[in-house]
């Protein structure tokens, strides 16, 4: 685990160039990476994130580079994800927490059961009610289940949402799977996370070597199926208790880190 501190001193960037060397020598490479608060600042309307620019560039010359691949890996349903990062017909995506897949024309699709869409359907309809009597909550509809935004709720009510959401959803049902993110709650009808997607990706992929990067508390179930002694590399963006071997402040860091690499597998 990484000191809690979300700076980038000297030390830590001599440890990351480093370990971006070493990935840039991978026979197959893996690139996974969250998109919101890694790749992209978060913003109140989330159709409206995109990565940064310099970001978006790296990333788009490194899935042309020769045995590498980029993937998004995310909690946002496939729909939104595709639309986020501009996805053409051959992207590798994991969405809403590994629930949903798309590798690119190999895509997987889903499918509930009756009993999963009877309790979906009263899900939303519980979650809809406690949205719609708090103002500055939003309700976002998921492909098994919802999330219950709390970002721009006045004062420090975030807490009361959260504790009247998990009292309404346990009415619903008690096999829930809870995720608890940054200024969200939610509930799905059917349990995966991002530490599945990535598997997922590995075994598709046949990557030797993998980098993840993540902000979130979601994410940490990804850096937790890492392979450090193989070669995988696991980068926490920000604050927070955290697996990851480094860490970097925010998402130009990420930015830097990606053009780097760029740079250094370019040229093996």
């Amino acid at each position: 685990m990484t000191d809690s501190t979300p700076s980038f001193p000297p030390d830590s960037a001599i440890a990351i160039a480093a370990a971006v060397r070493r990935l840039a020598e991978a026979d197959r490479l893996l690139l996974a990476l969250d998109f919101d608060g890694t790749l992209a600042p978060f913003v109140d309307v989330p159709r409206g994130a995109r990565a940064l620019p310099e970001a978006k560039a790296a990333l788009d010359r490194l899935e042309k580079l020769p045995d590498t691949w980029v993937a998004y890996v995310s909690g946002r349903p496939l729909e939104s994800l595709e639309a986020v990062t501009e996805a053409d017909e051959d992207a590798l995506l994991i969405g809403s927490h590994g629930v949903e897949i798309r590798f690119g024309r190999d895509g997987v699709s889903l499918d509930l059961s009756d009993d999963e869409r009877t309790t979906l359907d009263r899900l939303g309809e519980t979650l809809g009610r406690l949205v719609d009597s708090v103002p500055g909550t939003k309700l976002e509809v998921k492909p098994v289940g919802f999330g219950v935004h709390y970002r721009t709720v006045e004062g420090d009510r975030g807490a009361e949402v959260v504790r009247r959401a998990y009292e309404a959803a346990g009415e619903v049902s008690d096999a829930l799977t809870v995720r608890d993110g940054k200024d969200i709650i939610e509930f799905s009808v059917r349990g995966a996370d991002k530490g599945d997607g990535i598997e997922r990706l590995r075994e598709y992929t046949r990557a030797t070597a993998v980098l993840f990067a993540g902000d979130d508390v979601t994410d940490e179930d990804g850096l937790r199926v890492l392979r450090p002694h193989d070669g995988d590399v696991g980068v926490k963006v920000g604050e927070g208790e955290t697996a990851a071997q480094y860490r970097v402040a925010d998402e130009r860091a990420i930015a830097t880190l990606l053009t780097l690499l760029a740079e250094a597998r370019a040229s093996r």
